[in-house]
């Protein structure tokens, strides 16, 4: 899924890349201008949109390429990246629909859903694979065996704690009115009126 999404995200920089240096060079040989801004002005801005968004959806394509090649999730600060990159095609998704229609809305909205599988899924993995390890401690890499799976017996003898301190043992409950006095003795419990 992060292949993929790196995928996608290299061919939308493309994309954007290749419409704002359009867009620049038109700008620049019709002399626009709006509110009376300058048209070389304008033409630079736009040629540095497009290279900034270029360059901002070329780096999270990296770090999923990365995360794909490791087959781990991405670190804290690819993760920040990632999810501005959703936040940012979540709103270009609702600026689109007016602007250009529903079919731009459907490419950004893939583009959102991509990047947050890649994040979530990711995450559902590391989660699952902690839990195996902490299931995981009483096989061999986890040091003992045994129905207590390495919190009973190690090396300080059967039933003892982790660092051969004191036995630890499972104590059954007290009776559940225990903690009310006398009237926790079901002998001594007495009508208050006759």
């Amino acid at each position: 899924m992060a292949g993929a999404t790196a995928v996608v995200l290299v061919v939308e920089a493309a994309v954007l890349g290749f419409v704002h240096l359009v867009l620049g060079r038109t700008t620049e040989n019709q002399s626009m201008s709006i509110a009376g801004g300058d048209p070389d002005v304008m033409s630079k801005a736009t040629y540095a949109l497009g290279a900034g968004m270029a360059v901002f959806l070329l780096a999270c394509a990296v770090f999923l390429v990365v995360a794909a090649a490791r087959d781990r999730a991405p670190g804290a600060f690819a993760r920040v990246l990632l999810v501005s990159a959703a936040v940012t095609h979540g709103l270009l998704g609702a600026l689109v629909v007016g602007l250009v229609g529903w079919g731009a809305f459907a490419v950004m909205m893939l583009i959102l859903c991509l990047l947050v599988l890649s994040l979530t899924l990711y995450a559902a993995k590391g989660a699952s694979g902690a839990g195996e390890g902490a299931g995981g401690l009483g096989g061999p890499a986890g040091g003992s065996s045994g129905p207590l799976g390495g919190f009973g017996g190690s090396d300080g003898g059967p039933g003892s704690g982790l660092d051969g301190g004191p036995e630890v043992r499972d104590t059954p409950p007290g009776h559940p009115l225990a903690d009310f006095g006398d009237f926790g003795k079901l002998g001594d419990v007495k009508p208050t009126s006759p």
